[in-house]
C-alpha cells in the first residue's frame, strides 16, 4: 500500500505567508517554541530543555549539539501529518535554522487546525488464533468482521 506524503504547508523561510507566526517568534522565540509544543499536544515546557542545555548554541548558529525538543517536535509533526522529509533534513534544520523551524511548525499546526487535516495510519490489530483451530479459508476473522469461504 503506497502512503501518500504531502509537503509542508509553507517553506522554512516563508515568513511572509503568515507574518504573525514570524513576528511572534522574532519577539519571543521561547514563547513561540512553547506554543508549538503545546499545540502539538506535548508539554509546553518541553522546548525549555533546548534553552537550558548546550543546545542553546544551535539557536545562535553554532551546531555543537542538536536541540532535542526542536528535533523531536519537527519529526513528530512530520510523521503525524505525513509530510515528506528525512531525519537528516530534520537534524540540519533543527541545528542551523531552529527558530525558522519553529515558525514553520507553528504555521503548519495553524493550517492543520484550521483545515482539520490529519493523516491516520489505520492497521487492524493483530489477532491470535487458538492452537488446533485453524481458519479453514486461511483468513483470520476479527470481531465485527464476517469472513466467508467458498
Amino acid at each position: 500500500m503506497a502512503h501518500h506524503l504531502t509537503k509542508w504547508n509553507s517553506g522554512l523561510f516563508d515568513c511572509c505567508e503568515d507574518t504573525s507566526s514570524c513576528c511572534y517568534g522574532f519577539w519571543c522565540c521561547p514563547c513561540l517554541a512553547c506554543t508549538v509544543s503545546g499545540n502539538f499536544g506535548e508539554n509546553r515546557c518541553l522546548p525549555l530543555c533546548d534553552i537550558c542545555s548546550p543546545a542553546i548554541t544551535a539557536a545562535i548558529g553554532l551546531p555543537l549539539c542538536v536541540p532535542p525538543a526542536a528535533l523531536s517536535l519537527r519529526v513528530g509533526i512530520r510523521n503525524r501529518y505525513g509530510i515528506k522529509g528525512s531525519a537528516c533534513k530534520d537534524i540540519a534544520t533543527s541545528c542551523f535554522c531552529e527558530w525558522c523551524s519553529y515558525c514553520q511548525m507553528h504555521r503548519e499546526l495553524k493550517h492543520r487546525k484550521k483545515n482539520k487535516v490529519v493523516v491516520v495510519n489505520m492497521q487492524p490489530p493483530p489477532v491470535m488464533m487458538a492452537p488446533g483451530h485453524p481458519n479453514s479459508a486461511g483468513f483470520v476473522s476479527q470481531p465485527g468482521v464476517m469472513v466467508n469461504s467458498y
